[in-house]
C-alpha cells in the first residue's frame, strides 16, 4: 500500500469508531475485509488510528472537523507534514483538502492538550503544575516496558539474552524489575526470553506498585482485581514462598492467567467469589480498582473519551464499595493496599481519606503517585494498616 492509500485505510477505520465501532474490532474488521495489506501495512494503520485517537480534538481543530478525514488532516499537519503528498485524489488514496477544511486555532487550552472540557478542572486540581506535561505525555505512544523475572534470572542477565535476539533495553529507574525496551519490540512476543518466561510485558509503574511491598516468606497475598495477572505474577515472582491468590469479579478476565503462570515457573491459585472468604485472612490484600485508566490512556486512548461525569461518579462509588468490602479479607496484622491506574485525585487519595475516616482504627502507611509524565503509566498506591 502507498503512504497515502494506508490515509485513506486509517479514514475509513476511525469514522467506523466515531460511529461507535469497538477500536479494535474496527481495526480487525478492515484488516480481515482487506487481505491485500502486509504486515507493515496494518502497523502502520494502527499507529495512525491510535495517534488519531489520542490526540482527537487538537487533530480535529487542525482538520476542520471530527471525523476520521479531518483527524487525519489534522495529523499530518501536526506532523509537518504535506498534505498534497497524501491528498491526491489518486487511486485509493483521499481527495484534496478544501479551502473549508482550515488549520483552526485551539480554542481552549484543554482542546490543544487532547483532555475533555469538563475533565480539564479535576486533571489540573490533580497534577498541579504537572498538568500539562502530563497531557502533552498522553498525547504521544507509550514506552514498552518488560518486566524481569527475578525467580529466573537477574536483570543483566536478561538484557543480554534479549540483545542476543535483537531486543535492546535499559535499566527503567522505577523498580529493580523493570526494563524500557528501545529497539526490537516486535520480535519481543516470538523471542526466546519471553517464551522461557524470562520477562513479561508490564509498565514499570505497574511493576513499581508490587516492588514497593514488604514481602516476606510464608506470606498469603490476594490480588483481588487480577484482572490479566499483571501483578500476581509479579507478587509470585517476588520472593519465594509467597502463596499468591488471584480474584476477578469476572472471572473470564483471568483465562489467560494459568499458561503465563506456567510460563513463568509462578504459583498462582484462582479464586472465584464465592472462594475468596473462605481463603481469608490474608496477609496482603491488593486491590488494583477499576478506574478511569487516566494513567494508561496512551494505550486506550478511546477510555479518555468515553469517560464522562456519571462514569467518574460511578467508579469511585464502586473503588470506595470495593475498600469496605475487603477489610474482612486482610488479617489483623496485614496490608490493604489500594491502587489504581489513574492519576486523578478522585479516584486516589479522596478514596483513600475516605476509608480512613470510615475506618479510624486504620492508618495510611505509604501513598505515591507514579505520573505518565515521568517515563511509565500514571499509578497511584496506598499501604492502609490497622492501628
Amino acid at each position: 500500500m502507498t503512504p497515502a492509500a494506508r490515509v485513506q485505510a486509517s479514514i475509513s477505520i476511525l469514522d467506523d469508531i466515531l460511529a461507535g465501532a469497538p477500536v479494535e474490532k474496527a481495526l480487525t474488521g478492515w484488516a480481515r475485509r482487506s487481505r491485500y495489506a502486509g504486515s507493515k501495512d496494518r502497523a502502520a494503520i494502527r499507529d495512525h488510528v491510535f495517534d488519531a485517537l489520542r490526540c482527537k480534538r487538537s487533530f480535529a481543530a487542525r482538520g476542520g472537523s471530527e471525523t476520521g478525514r479531518g483527524l487525519m488532516i489534522g495529523a499530518i499537519r501536526s506532523s509537518g507534514n504535506d498534505l498534497s503528498q497524501y491528498f491526491t485524489g489518486e487511486r485509493y488514496a483521499p481527495t484534496p483538502v478544501t479551502e473549508t477544511e482550515q488549520d483552526q486555532t485551539f480554542r481552549t487550552e484543554a482542546e490543544g492538550l487532547d483532555i475533555p472540557e469538563w475533565l480539564w478542572p479535576e486533571f489540573t486540581a490533580s497534577l498541579g503544575d504537572e498538568a500539562k506535561a502530563a497531557a502533552k505525555a498522553l498525547q504521544g505512544r507509550a514506552p514498552v516496558h518488560l518486566r524481569v523475572n527475578k525467580s529466573r534470572a537477574n536483570r543483566a542477565e536478561v538484557t543480554q539474552r534479549l540483545s542476543d535476539e535483537g531486543i535492546l533495553t535499559q535499566p527503567h529507574p522505577a523498580c529493580d524489575t523493570a526494563l524500557g525496551v528501545t529497539s526490537g519490540v516486535r520480535k519481543i512476543s516470538q523471542s526466546q526470553a519471553y517464551l522461557e518466561g524470562l520477562v513479561e510485558l508490564q509498565d514499570a509503574a505497574s511493576q513499581a506498585v508490587v516492588a514497593a511491598l514488604d514481602l516476606q516468606p510464608g506470606m498469603r497475598v490476594l490480588d483481588y482485581c487480577a484482572g490479566g495477572g499483571g501483578k500476581a505474577l509479579a507478587l509470585a515472582a517476588m520472593a519465594k514462598n509467597v502463596q499468591v491468590f488471584a480474584h476477578d469479579v469476572n472471572p473470564g478476565r483471568m483465562k489467560d492467567l494459568p499458561a503465563r503462570a506456567k510460563r513463568a515457573g509462578a504459583d498462582v491459585t484462582l479464586l472465584t467469589s464465592d472462594m475468596v472468604a473462605g481463603q481469608a485472612p490474608f496477609d496482603i490484600v491488593l486491590v488494583d480498582a477499576p478506574c478511569s485508566g487516566s494513567g494508561s490512556w496512551r494505550r486506550s486512548p478511546a477510555g479518555k473519551w468515553a469517560l464522562t461525569p456519571e462514569r467518574l461518579a460511578n467508579l469511585t462509588q464502586t473503588q470506595a464499595a470495593i475498600m469496605r468490602n475487603v477489610v474482612a479479607l486482610t488479617a489483623d496484622a496485614g496490608t490493604l493496599v489500594y491502587a489504581t491506574c489513574s492519576m486523578l485525585a478522585v479516584e486516589n487519595n479522596a478514596i483513600v481519606d475516605t476509608f480512613l475516616c470510615e475506618h479510624p482504627d486504620w492508618q495510611a502507611e505509604f501513598r505515591k503517585t507514579w505520573l505518565v509524565s515521568h517515563g511509565a503509566d500514571g499509578f497511584y498506591s496506598a499501604h492502609l494498616t490497622r492501628i
